[in-house]
């Protein structure tokens, strides 16, 4: 058993046990106490050094920039001005705007059976050889080569000799009595018919603020854009009668550069006029690719906004 008792100490053994306890330092802390702790603050901060290193961060990453959202705010914006629409997405009064693909979701008549078309070309453009006559007898005669882009499995002369024939048609603008046309290879033009890829008619068209979207044509400055998609394919309408369709493109889009812009069906059962937005859908009217009629009167119906 222990004894609790304990003896009163003398003074000379208290003075002994207040010297040892004053060089511990003051308060009820001693030296033995203190070492432990100092060694486990130090230990503590070996292991968050290394955490820290571990991650790759710095204490003070943050707030390195003043603003802690800076980045987030930075990469939200970019985001935000991408997905804005274009231009060409909200009603345009360019001319050359053509149809917008939205309100058509499906242009093309078949996938299953639709050729292979590639997305994108190199943007360089074979010009076709030759010329033709001067077809019209309006008081001006427009000069136009007919260029198809470098790559593709349509020949140039080919693709000219059929939008000759477009433009030769007496149904077509020479029925205005104001325009003619000519097919050179060489020298000055008016304008030039151009075939390309979805993404080299996106480039062209782009410059000038519009958003073909791989799908459309366009008529910008000079240029009377051809996407080889509609050329192949046409749309649902004109499946059974491509040939047709493509004299419907080069008809819309010469229109726009001789000043038309777009007009819609006159009433059901009448002919689609050919600045008509055929694409979005026939409105009632029939079938229709000429601007002008077998007795030349003009083939429209009301303006656009």
């Amino acid at each position: 058993m222990i004894n609790r008792r304990t003896t009163k100490p003398s003074p000379t053994a208290r003075s002994r046990r207040r010297r040892r306890g004053s060089a511990g330092g003051s308060g009820s802390g001693s030296g033995r106490e203190k070492g432990p702790l100092l060694w486990g603050v130090a230990a503590l901060a070996v292991l968050s050094a290394a955490a820290l290193a571990v991650s790759g961060g710095t204490p003070a990453a943050s707030s390195s920039s003043g603003d802690p959202d800076s980045e987030t705010e930075a990469a939200g914006g970019e985001s935000n001005r991408s997905s804005q629409p274009s231009p060409e997405s909200k009603p345009s009064a360019i001319p050359g705007n053509d149809e917008s693909p939205d309100s058509a979701p499906s242009l093309s008549p078949s996938a299953s059976s639709s050729p292979s078309i590639p997305s994108t070309g190199p943007g360089t453009f074979t010009t076709a050889g030759g010329g033709s006559g001067t077809v019209g007898k309006g008081a001006r005669t427009l000069r136009y080569k007919v260029v198809v882009e470098n790559g593709l499995a349509q020949s140039a002369a080919d693709v000219a000799r059929q939008v000759e024939e477009v433009l030769a048609d007496r149904r077509g603008w020479t029925a205005d009595g104001r325009s003619g046309f000519k097919r050179v290879s060489t020298g000055s033009t008016d304008f030039v018919v151009r075939l390309a890829t979805p993404g080299t008619v996106d480039e062209i068209c782009g410059r000038y603020g519009l958003n073909t979207r791989g799908e459309v044509n366009c008529s910008v400055g000079k240029d009377v854009v051809v996407n080889l998609k509609r050329w192949l394919l046409a749309t649902p309408v004109y499946a059974d009668d491509v040939a047709a369709y493509r004299a419907l493109i080069i008809n819309h889009e010469v229109g726009h550069f001789l000043g038309h812009g777009h007009v819609t069906c006159p009433g059901a059962g009448k002919p689609a006029p050919a600045m008509m937005q055929q694409i979005k859908g026939m409105r009632g009217c029939t079938p229709n690719v000429w601007p002008y009629d077998e007795k030349g009167r003009l083939v429209t119906g009301p303006r656009v906004p």
